[in-house]
C-alpha cells in the first residue's frame, strides 16, 4: 500500500491527469494526491460546479460535517459528492492519498444514469451510483504508479459510460453554460429573458436538473473563481479578487466565503 511507506520528510505530491477525449465531457479533471507526515487536522472540501468522486488509497475519508446538516457523518473509502453550496469537513491524521475527480452534470447522467440534481447536497458510497466502483477501487489500490492508476481509471470509466440521449432540456443546459462561462456574473432575470422563460420556471427546471437554483449556482461559481484566484502563484489582493469576481465589495466576498468555506478568506489562506 502506498500509504505505508516510511519517509523521513514530508511529502506533498499532486499529479493531474488529462482525460481522454471520449471521457472529457463527463469528467473535467482527475487529480492524484499524496500528502504525508503532515500534522493531523481538518480539510475543507469546498463547493464547486462539479460533482466529486474520491477514491482513497489510504484510510477512509473521515467526514465529520456534511454539506447537508441532516446527513450523518461518515467514513468512506470511495465516495461521490453532489453539487452543494456548503463545505464538507474532513478529519485526517496527517496522511491523505487518493484520486479526486470533478464530474460534470452531463457526466452524472452518463456515469450514474441520473441528473446531478438527484445527488445534490449528498455524499454517498461510490458503489451506490457507479456499478464498477468495486473494480475501480480494487485496481487503484493494487497499483503503485500514477500512470498505471490513471490508465485503470480511464478503462473502468470508459466501460461505465451509458447512453446519454435523455439529456437535460436544451434551455436548462444553455442556462448552466451561460452561468459557467460568465463565472456567475449574469443575472437570473437576464438569463431567463435569453431563454424566453419566466424566472420562476427557470428556477424550477434548473433546480430539478442541478439541485441548486440559478442564483445559488451563480454564487457558487463566483466563489469557485475566487478560490482559483487565491490559489494562484501571483495572488491578487482580496479587494481585487472581490471586484474581479463580481462581489459588491470585499466585505460581501467575506460573507459569502464564511458561508461556503466555513471561515473568511484571510483565515483560509493562513490555514
Amino acid at each position: 500500500m502506498t500509504g505505508t511507506l516510511a519517509l523521513d520528510e514530508p511529502v506533498a505530491v499532486r499529479v493531474t491527469h488529462d482525460m481522454p477525449p471520449h471521457l472529457a465531457p463527463f469528467v473535467e479533471m482527475a487529480v492524484g494526491y499524496d500528502y504525508r507526515l503532515q500534522a493531523p487536522g481538518l480539510h475543507a472540501g469546498l463547493p464547486s460546479q462539479y460533482l466529486t468522486i474520491v477514491v482513497s488509497l489510504d484510510d477512509p475519508v473521515d467526514m465529520i460535517a456534511m454539506p447537508d446538516p441532516g446527513q450523518m457523518p461518515a467514513a468512506l473509502g470511495a465516495l461521490v459528492g453532489g453539487i452543494a453550496a456548503a463545505p464538507v469537513s474532513i478529519r485526517h491524521d496527517g496522511t491523505q492519498i487518493g484520486i479526486h475527480l470533478g464530474v460534470t452534470p452531463l457526466g452524472a447522467r452518463a456515469l450514474f444514469g441520473m441528473p446531478s440534481g438527484e445527488l445534490a447536497w449528498q455524499i454517498l458510497p461510490l458503489d451506490a451510483v457507479l456499478g464498477p466502483a468495486p473494480e475501480l477501487v480494487d485496481r487503484l489500490n493494487s497499483l503503485d504508479s500514477w500512470p498505471e492508476r490513471f490508465a485503470a481509471l480511464d478503462d473502468v470509466l470508459t466501460r461505465a459510460v451509458r447512453d446519454v440521449e435523455a439529456a437535460a432540456p436544451a434551455e436548462v443546459s444553455f442556462a448552466f453554460h451561460r452561468l459557467v462561462t460568465s463565472a456567475g456574473r449574469i443575472g437570473v432575470s437576464s438569463l431567463a429573458s435569453e431563454i424566453g422563460w419566466s424566472r420562476r420556471h427557470l428556477a424550477d427546471q434548473f433546480g430539478k436538473e442541478f439541485g441548486l437554483a440559478p442564483k445559488l449556482m451563480a454564487r457558487v461559481l463566483r466563489f469557485e473563481r475566487a478560490t482559483g484566484m487565491l490559489r494562484s502563484t501571483f495572488r491578487p489582493p482580496l479587494a481585487v479578487v472581490a471586484a474581479e469576481c463580481g462581489y459588491a465589495d470585499q466585505a460581501h466576498m467575506t460573507r459569502e466565503w464564511v458561508e461556503f468555506a466555513g471561515n473568511s478568506p484571510t483565515v483560509w489562506l493562513a490555514e
